[in-house]
Parts: structure tokens; sequence; C-alpha cells
């Protein structure tokens, strides 16, 4: 479960990330932070199947490895190798096959990371900006990490009865 001293960072690096990109839009690539894990070769195999679109956002130039960002000025972040999220109460919603824990505390940006896959993957999506495509978009670089868990709900875990 990721406590409230975890949540207001995560906020807060979700809206430095956006601004960081949103500075560099009129640079030729932009500047990212890579994960702790971005070496990771499973963040290779991500990084060389994004799609070159995320609804009518296009692929931009990324300074820094296991990272993707869309949009100009860039309202989808991508980097792969963030910490793998453990079990957790946060929203957890599967789009298009992949598991997804969901933060919504700053909206109407929405801070996305996998769950069940090892490196896990951060997506940033600012929504006022972007199509609420993008996760679906991103289920066939994403899905190249096999899944080891999946999220579960209230019911699968209580007892019967």
């Amino acid at each position: 479960m990721l406590s409230r001293t975890l949540t207001r960072p995560l906020a807060a690096l979700g809206t430095a990330l956006l601004i960081t990109a949103t500075l560099a839009g009129c640079a030729a690539a932009v500047a990212l932070e890579p994960a702790d894990d971005a070496t990771n070769p499973g963040c290779a195999e991500i990084v060389v199947r994004l799609p070159e679109a995320l609804g009518e956002q296009k692929l931009r130039e990324t300074n820094a490895q296991g990272t993707g960002a869309w949009g100009d000025p860039a309202t989808i972040l991508l980097r792969c190798g963030v910490e793998v999220p453990g079990p957790t109460t946060q929203q957890c919603v599967a789009v298009g096959g992949i598991d997804w824990i969901v933060d919504d505390s700053n909206k109407p940006i929405f801070r996305f990371v996998t769950y069940g896959r090892t490196p896990a993957t951060e997506v940033i999506v600012d929504y006022d900006k972007a199509s609420a495509s993008a996760l679906i978009d991103l289920e066939g670089a994403i899905s190249v990490i096999p899944a080891e868990n999946a999220c579960v709900d209230v019911t699968d875990v209580l007892p019967a009865g």
C-alpha cells in the first residue's frame, strides 16, 4: 500500500515531469529523468515498440534512457524502470490487458504505473490535452513484459459467505 508520504512526492514528481517536458516543448528532445531501473533490458524492449502517436499526440525524442514523450508541448510522458509497486489499496484498473495503478490526486494530470510487471512503467497523462486512448495505444509496447501478478477486487480476497 502506498502511504500518504509517498503519494505527495509522486504527485509532485508528475507535476515536475510535466513542467519539465512543457518547458522543453520548443527543443528537439524532451528532458526527462530516467527511472532508477531504466537500464533494465525490458525497458529497451518497451521503448523500441513505442507507438509513433498516442491519439493525436506525436512521439517526441527524449534525452533519457527508458523514456517516451508525446505531444508538443509534451502531454504524455513514459518512464520505464520505476519502482515496482507492491499490493496497494489504490485504484487498480485493467486497460487492454494491462493492469495499471491509478493516481488521480493531481487531476487533470493522472499518473499510471503498471501493476504485476517487472520492470514497472509509469505513464503521466494530462487529460485536458491528451486522448483518453493513451493507455490502450500503449498496450502493444507494455505487453512485451509478461504479467506476473494482476489487480484483484475485494471479492477476490474475502471469504465467501
